[in-house]
């Protein structure tokens, strides 16, 4: 199969194309400002790296016209925000909601062509526990990934008799690079309130997207991978 990752080079992204290339997919994955380690991920893998900034729709397009076909998509790409809302300026909120929502209605519109041509595909979104319930001090971020639960959805209704299938990941508290800005205590006391008694790794979560993926006789959910965390 032919496999396109949005935010491939670091953290989850990066698992998701180590599974994918492992099996043996023809795997292409975008990322933006990390060209080290992009590239030396592209060498460990076999991966296809192409820099993409998925906000910027133009160049989503020239990055899709170099790629035969896409079977799946995973849009993983996505920054956050901590913050209270009186305090975040709206740059960071439209830079957001460019790359978290926007980002994934360039990737797919610009995958749907070979997907409708060959009637079939899947897509993987990538939100978070805190679109679903919110989170105090990340409002925007929340909002975001609320909005890309809501489009999974609306996306799967839509492209269901195509037999394209769109389902969507809802990490928790996942030690990646979006949660080097907490301390020791923090994640300690997120770990204590989770019921398997751990934070998430990239590994947790590249898994369940991988098998998602693949189900074929699933579409228009909400995996949660967080630990019992959200229930």
């Amino acid at each position: 199969m032919f496999v396109t990752v949005t935010g491939g080079s670091r953290g989850i992204g990066a698992e998701v194309v180590r599974r994918f290339t492992a099996r043996g997919d023809a795997v292409t994955f975008f990322y933006h400002r990390h060209e080290a380690e992009a590239l030396a991920l592209a060498k460990e893998t076999g991966a296809k790296a192409v820099c993409c900034d998925v906000a910027d729709s133009a160049a989503v397009a020239a990055a899709f016209s170099s790629i035969p076909r896409t079977d799946v998509l995973v849009c993983c790409a996505g920054i956050s925000h901590m913050g209270l809302i009186s305090e975040i300026s709206e740059a960071e909120w439209r830079r957001l909601f460019a790359v978290n929502v926007d980002g994934v209605f360039h990737a797919v519109r610009a995958a749907l062509p070979s997907m409708l041509h060959e009637q079939c595909g899947s897509i993987v979104t990538v939100s978070s526990m805190w679109g679903e319930v919110g989170a105090s001090c990340e409002a925007a971020y929340s909002a975001t990934k609320g909005a890309v639960i809501a489009l999974t959805k609306a996306l799967a209704k839509e492209l269901g008799p195509s037999n394209i299938r769109v389902n969507c990941v809802s990490p928790g508290v996942i030690l990646t690079d979006m949660c080097k800005n907490l301390d020791s205590a923090v994640l300690d006391e997120l770990k204590d309130a989770t019921p398997l008694g751990r934070n998430g790794t990239a590994d947790d979560v590249a898994d369940a997207i991988v098998k998602l993926a693949d189900l074929p006789f699933v579409t228009g959910q909400i995996l949660s991978v967080n630990g019992g965390f959200v229930m």
